[in-house]
Formats: structure tokens, C-alpha cells, sequence
């Protein structure tokens, strides 16, 4: 209780600081006026902060109804937090900073960030960082217990890459760190994972630094997704044009401008597209993942001969979130299905996404949903032990004795034994409490995601067996009419 009302009153300081720089969701302000200077918080227009405790936590409701495209809050550039910002305003930062022309931008706007939370207090953008999150749950976050949850190879090598980044990037800049005389809390890998994950997560794009800026109240909006593309192609110009329907870098306002993405009734959550990311990337880049993800992929592994039967790159094959195997999967399995004397006389129609044949189509479906079949089995637990298990998770913290999670474990499986071992847990009795350390708490969290990741994995592969089965069971029906 204590901590909600210190994170109450530190989100009504950061309004108010916001307003005293012009930060306004007044849609008829200008650069020339600012409505919020006499008020206790920037927002009074359009906006105002809610909890979404199933939909992204804290965010923006709309305070009226709003309309797609209009102008809903304005951060004007004083207010954003960029390096050249942050080294303009302190000296000994900006001669240490040109010292290693070899780390990248946002490698520097992590350690500019660090720099400026060890100064507390004094800093300009207290008010600001007191508000951040103070954990992410971002993939490189992950220890080994939590990669090893994750179960698919590919989400697995995703999460070492992502870890193996991370530390690589911090040995890089450690050096400035320390030659910066950052506490040594600052420059522990932890503390780097954290700086990282803010630049990661909260950043939007500015023209003038590929690191982006981080943007104070405007990276309150929780994330939409953008409508799926057709091809698998757009996902870049997707982003690009999703991005400035939702905002931009005004020039002629000197403002990062956020406009409505959709129309919105009063006192619905008002959401912003980051770009177009599976549920892995999510997790990987900002550490939360959605249950229905219009973009969300599983990629499928072909043998060396169906790949040289068309020219589709790997990227593109794969099976959308909601089981519908892509266009170009379906492409390249009916060129392969077919025999190789007769793929030249059909493949404009397989790249144009004509079915060949009755015959070539149930091939290509017996394929895919024998394919999903076999990763399900050889997947370590199925769909409805990970429900249970989700079930299982949700109930730890409110267990207060070992003793009782011990029952738990023995009745589940292997999977609870082997967190109570990674966390130290396993020999952890004393008087019979049981008392999670913070450490445990966040592995506890990362744990959860890793179900609901695979679990949302495996019913995106049961779905395309399903897709699959009813077209089999379509086309029979045409060709034996009875």
C-alpha cells in the first residue's frame, strides 16, 4: 500500500513537472502558449492515466471521445531526453563520451542514462526516472532456468543471443563507466540490463539520432498491434507509416506530436503501435508479449530440397499466430509437391497463390499438419500441462509455507523442482516459511512469460492443424461427392 501511494505521488509530481515544460494534451495549444503552465498536471484535455491491470498495466484513458488522427498530446523538444541533450548540459559527460568513438548510440544513451540516475537528486530529470519502471523483462534479462522454460530452440537461441548481446555491449562501455565514476551498482551488469531495456522499451524515433529519445509522459501509451500484413514482406514499411499515423517530430511545433490511432469512446484505454513485432520480439524488446497477436509467427523448418523448389527466403515461411500457414509457405509447398518436370508450366500460379490441385493442396496440408504435429510432440509438455502450470504460477507467491509448494511441485512435475533449484529454494525451510527473496520474485515473473509464450506457440500450431484438417476435409468431400 505504501509503495502505490509513493508511485501515486511520484506520478502527480511528474505531471506537473511536465506541464511546467509545456508538455500539454491540449489539442488547440500551440508553441506559443502553454495552457498547463498553471495547472497541477499536463493532462486535463484528453488524457488522463488509468490501470489496465490486463492490458499493459498503467497507461492513458481518453477523457472524451476521440477521433482517428487528431492531435492528442504534444512534447515539446526541451522535454525530450536525448544524448546530445544530456551531454550539452554536462561538460565532464561530453568530454568522456567523445573519448569512445567506437561504442554505439545506444550504447551511449544507456550510459548518459546511468550517468544521470547516479547523480539522484540533483539530476534535471529526477522527477522523470523516479517514475520508470524499475524491472524489465526483457530477454536479456533471462537466467538459465528462464531460457530453458521457453522450450522451442529457436526462443531458447533467441534468449542467449539476447543475453550474449547485452554483455557484450556492457564490457564495451564499462570502460566509460568507470572512468565516468559511476557507483558500482551503476556499472553492474544488472544495472546495464536495466539502462538498456528503458533505451529498448521507451524510446521513440527522432531524424536527428538513431538512438531515439526517451519521452517523458508520451511512453505511458501501451503498445497495439498493427494490422497483420498479407505477404510478410511489409513488416518494415509497416512500422515506418504505422509509426507516423501515431506520431512524430514536428518541425514547425519544435514537438513530438501524438496523434489518435483509432476513434476512441470515453474512458478507453488510448493505445500506440511501436512497429510490427512477433510475440518473441516483444519479449526480446520490451519484455511483455500479447495473447492475440495479429503478427505473431511460428516458423517452420523445411527440408534442403523444398527450399531450392522456389525462390521464397526462409523468413517468410512460416505459420501466423492465428494457425493460417503464409502465402509463401503455401507457395513454396506446392512447387514442391509438384513434380520437378512440371514446376516451371505452374509456378507463376503458385506464386500468385492459386491452388495447383486438389491433390497438391492435400499434400501440402498433410505436410503442414503432420509437421505441427511432430514439433507438438516433441515438445516437453503439452497445452493443457502448461495451463495447469500457468495456474500453478499465479498461486506461488500466495503460498507462506515450503512445505505447501513442495505438495505442488510433487504433484505438477519436474519444472516447479527445477525453479525451486535455481532459485536455492530446494533446501530453503526455516521453521517451515517460506520467504521468496526479490531475486526469486522476478524469475518468478520471466517464468510466467516463458509459459505464455510457448503455450501461445503450441496453440498457434494446434490451430493450423485445425486449418489444415477442414481444408482436407473440404477438398475430400468435392472429389467424392458420395
Amino acid at each position: 500500500m505504501e509503495e502505490e501511494e509513493e508511485e501515486s505521488k511520484n506520478l502527480e509530481k511528474l505531471l506537473q513537472w511536465a506541464a511546467n515544460l509545456g508538455i500539454t494534451d491540449s489539442p488547440s495549444s500551440t508553441t506559443n502558449e502553454n495552457p498547463c503552465l498553471s495547472s497541477s498536471s499536463c493532462l486535463s484535455h484528453t488524457l488522463t492515466v488509468s490501470n489496465f491491470p490486463e492490458n499493459g498495466g498503467r497507461g492513458f484513458s481518453a477523457l472524451r471521445d476521440l477521433t482517428k488522427g487528431k492531435l492528442i498530446l504534444r512534447i515539446p523538444k526541451p522535454a525530450l531526453m536525448t544524448r546530445q541533450r544530456l551531454m550539452e548540459d554536462d561538460h565532464k559527460l561530453s568530454l568522456a563520451v567523445h573519448k569512445h568513438p567506437s561504442l554505439s548510440s545506444t550504447q551511449i544513451l544507456s550510459v548518459c542514462l546511468l550517468y544521470e540516475v547516479g547523480k539522484g537528486r540533483s539530476s534535471w530529470w529526477y522527477t522523470y526516472l523516479v517514475n520508470l519502471p524499475r524491472i524489465y523483462d526483457v530477454l536479456a534479462g533471462f537466467g538459465e532456468f528462464e531460457k530453458q522454460a521457453l522450450q522451442v530452440d529457436d526462443a531458447i537461441w533467441a534468449a542467449e543471443k539476447a543475453v550474449s548481446k547485452a554483455e557484450s555491449e556492457w564490457k564495451e562501455a564499462k570502460i566509460l563507466m568507470e572512468e565516468l565514476k559511476l557507483k558500482p551498482q551503476l556499472v553492474s551488469f544488472k544495472a546495464w540490463i536495466w539502462a538498456s531495456a528503458t533505451v529498448s522499451s521507451r524510446t521513440v524515433h527522432i531524424a536527428w539520432d538513431d538512438a531515439g529519445c526517451l519521452c517523458p509522459v508520451g511512453d505511458l501509451f501501451n503498445y497495439a498491434a498493427p494490422g497483420e500484413e498479407s505477404n510478410g514482406f511489409g513488416d518494415k514499411i509497416s512500422a515506418n507509416l504505422q509509426r507516423l499515423t501515431d506520431g512524430w517530430f514536428e518541425e514547425d511545433v519544435n514537438s513530438y506530436c501524438f496523434y489518435a490511432r483509432e476513434n476512441y469512446k470515453k474512458g478507453e484505454q488510448v493505445l500506440l503501435s511501436y512497429g510490427t513485432y512477433t510475440n518473441l520480439e516483444l519479449l526480446e524488446h520490451y519484455g511483455f508479449l500479447l495473447n492475440e497477436n495479429p503478427n505473431d509467427k511460428v516458423f517452420v523448418s523445411l527440408d534442403p530440397g523444398m527450399y531450392s523448389s522456389s525462390s521464397w527466403p526462409k523468413e517468410s515461411q512460416y505459420i501466423h499466430g492465428y494457425g493460417k500457414p503464409s502465402f509463401a509457405l503455401l507457395s513454396a509447398l506446392r512447387l514442391w509437391a509438384t513434380p520437378p518436370h512440371q514446376r516451371r508450366s505452374v509456378g507463376y500460379l503458385a506464386y500468385s497463390g492459386c491452388q495447383l490441385s486438389a491433390d497438391n493442396e492435400m499434400s501440402v496440408m498433410k505436410w503442414i499438419s503432420n509437421k505441427c504435429h511432430a514439433i507438438l510432440k516433441n515438445l516437453p509438455t503439452s497445452i493443457d500441462e502448461d495451463i495447469l502450470l500457468l495456474s500453478t504460477i499465479n498461486k506461488i507467491q500466495d503460498f507462506n509455507t515450503l512445505n505447501k509448494l513442495e505438495k505442488v511441485s510433487l504433484a505438477f512435475g519436474s519444472e516447479i523442482c527445477k525453479f525451486l533449484e535455481a532459485s536455492g529454494l530446494q533446501n530453503g525451510k526455516n521453521g517451515g516459511v517460506l520467504s521468496l527473496s526479490v531475486k526469486s520474485k522476478l524469475s518468478i515473473g520471466r517464468w510466467k512469460l516463458a509459459v505464455q509464450w510457448r503455450l501461445r506457440y503450441k496453440r498457434t500450431l494446434v490451430d493450423c492443424i485445425s486449418y489444415c484438417e477442414e481444408i482436407i476435409s473440404s477438398l475430400s468431400s468435392k472429389n467424392d461427392p458420395g
